[in-house]
């Protein structure tokens, strides 16, 4: 490899008192790299130093197509010329050129070895393969490869391993904090995409689903023999994250999630091993299956693994039901009525309402300040002539009738086309992407919203919601309630922490435009949303949140999200996992 300094530019430089403060500020440093496979690679090293103590080690991103962070503690003596600065950081980039050129090259090799395809940066395809579904985020993967088999995907980790790379396995790319991509530049990325058999088993009933498909492909899949299972209503969304940490939908009360009727797993793991687990074999790597570390792996909560591929084996399926009704009625309501539906909705729940049901309340931006809209959202599996009699106890308490409404009945494939985001056939059209910031809380059943907790977060979406130049929703997605499939499977059975659950509000703000850059204040809207329900409940109040709905900046992520099980995941990472191999952002640490 052949490396040449194009140019750099030093801005400015100061020097107080020695480990003091003082501010630098190297605006670039470009270089153009040769490789045998990558002529003419053009990176960029770009510090931009702020006042901080020179004792303390200095960061500088490394962009362009080789992703890196270096890390550089200044000399003793600060009092040196600008040129002498801006030779201390070219040998150090130097250093790191050629060790980054060296990983990719014999990267390259070991997949080319085991016929893995693969995309590095400058490739055609690689800017597409690298794209995030939120575009809040911008990472750079070392290399993206495409393994077609269990061999291959072990092949591909040990090819990581080999350079010291942290590897991260992509189902989908849903992820909403683009931990398919790492979580960071210069992961290696094992997109599972082309992985995609479906085998359904006429005498057991069950269906074996490799971890590239997408929940859209399943459900048409499994309608062709008359048979579904639970899963979410985003028909992009892949397999692998969506069972590995919980899959919920509006067949859950019914089902239960995802993850509770995956009955066994093949898998990969950190050494390259591959494994088949199940409650009968490799139980507590079957419990653990996907949650340790496994951005979009497949697989499921109960069973939380350190691995990167899987095809679900066995997995559980029903008779899809022979009516569907799907539902949606729509208000503009002042804060004090929008207050009052959502402490309905909280009361018509813990009616004995059939587990056929499944519903959620949406709300969004009203047309005037004060007001929001609601919408009445969800199906219900059982027959048309019971529908009214069960949506009614709720639907009756609303001041008004419906301004919009919208029932579809019909069989079960009719009532998967009304209920579905995106298109069933996940390859007749591509998916939109968002720039977006989103949180979840998990409400416990046992301690409800106070009224001063639900008034408080009406008011806040009705008066801050109106001001926010973000577009935005709130799902309040009904888990709990009596007869639910999801809260009768005992805790400690799966991985999955929240069976005691009664709501799961997604909290959600986009881009005005939909385009990043994300503006500052949309954080600070959403997190407000979160802060007006927990604030006034009491400080023990035990919510959770839903790591499928992944939010980068929750600080107390490890019980929120895993709860009395985060200590059993660790052990179980520690185990399999010593290296920390398969890591992301919001991972099960060692």
């Amino acid at each position: 490899m052949k490396i040449q300094k194009q140019s750099t530019k030093i801005a400015s430089i100061s020097t107080p008192t020695a480990c003091t403060s003082y501010q630098l500020k190297l605006h670039s440093v470009i270089f153009s790299t040769s490789t045998v496979n990558h002529p003419d690679t053009w990176i960029s090293l770009k510090c931009d130093i702020k006042p901080r103590h020179p004792c303390r080690p200095i960061s500088c991103l490394l962009s362009g197509s080789l992703g890196a962070r270096l890390f550089i503690k200044p000399p003793r003596s600060l009092a040196m010329r600008a040129t002498s600065i801006s030779s201390l950081f070219v040998s150090l980039l130097l250093y790191c050129l050629t060790s980054l050129a060296q990983n990719i090259a014999q990267l390259q090799e070991q997949l080319q070895r085991s016929n893995v395809p693969a995309v590095f940066p400058n490739d055609p395809g690689y800017a597409n393969a690298s794209a995030p579904f939120n575009m809040r985020f911008s990472f750079s993967p070392i290399a993206i490869a495409f393994p077609e088999t269990s061999q291959q995907v072990a092949a591909s980790i040990n090819a990581g391993t080999a350079q010291d790379l942290k590897v991260v396995a992509r189902s989908g790319g849903h992820s909403y904090i683009a931990n398919g991509l790492g979580g960071k530049s210069g992961s290696l990325v094992l997109d599972l995409s082309r992985m995609k058999a479906i085998t359904y088993d006429e005498e057991t009933k069950t269906v074996k689903v490799e971890t590239g498909n997408r929940l859209g492909d399943i459900a048409l899949a499994l309608n062709d023999h008359g048979r579904a299972m639970p899963h979410g209503r985003c028909t992009y969304v892949g397999i692998g994250g969506h069972a590995g940490h919980g899959g919920f939908g509006f067949q859950s009360r019914m089902w239960g999630l995802t993850l509770d009727v995956v009955q066994s797993v093949t898998v990969v793991l950190a050494n390259g091993t591959i494994a088949t687990v199940s409650e009968n074999e490799n139980a507590e790597l079957f419990w653990n299956t996907m949650s340790v570390f496994v951005p979009i792996p497949p697989g499921h909560p109960r069973r939380r693994l350190l691995l990167r591929n899987r095809h679900f084996n066995p997995i559980q399926t029903f008779p899809a039901p022979s009516s569907a009704t799907i539902f949606n009625y729509g208000w503009t309501l002042d804060i004090s009525d929008a207050s009052k539906a959502l402490s309905n909705w909280q009361s018509f729940v813990d009616t004995d309402i059939p587990p056929e049901f499944g519903g959620e309340l949406v709300l969004s931006k009203g047309p005037s300040y004060g007001q929001v809209q609601l919408s009445f959202f969800g199906a219900y599996w059982g027959s048309f002539d019971t529908f009214n009699s069960t949506i009614a106890p709720f639907k009756d308490t609303l001041p008004i009738v419906p301004q919009s409404q919208s029932v579809t009945s019909g069989n079960w494939f009719e009532g998967l086309e009304a209920l579905v985001f995106g298109a069933l056939n996940t390859s007749s059209a591509s998916e939109t992407r968002d720039t977006f910031y989103a949180k979840s809380l998990l409400t416990p059943e046992e301690v409800p919203m106070t009224e001063d907790a639900v008034g408080a977060f009406i008011t806040y979406l009705g008066t801050e919601g109106f001001s926010s130049n973000t577009s935005w929703f709130v799902e309040v997605e009904l888990y709990g309630g009596t007869n639910s499939a999801i809260n009768k499977v005992p805790l400690d059975e799966t991985a999955f922490a929240h069976r005691s659950a009664r709501f799961n509000f997604q909290l959600y703000a986009s881009s005005a435009n939909k385009l990043p850059p994300y503006p500052d204040f949309g954080f600070t809207f959403v997190d407000g949303m979160a802060n007006s329900i927990t604030s006034n409940m009491p400080d023990d109040w035990a919510w959770g949140a839903y790591v499928n709905y992944a939010d980068d900046r929750l600080a107390d992520w490890q019980d929120r999200y895993y709860g009395s099980h985060y200590e059993r995941l660790q052990a179980l990472k520690r185990s399999v996992d010593p290296h920390d191999v398969f890591y992301f952002p919001e991972s099960i640490e060692e």
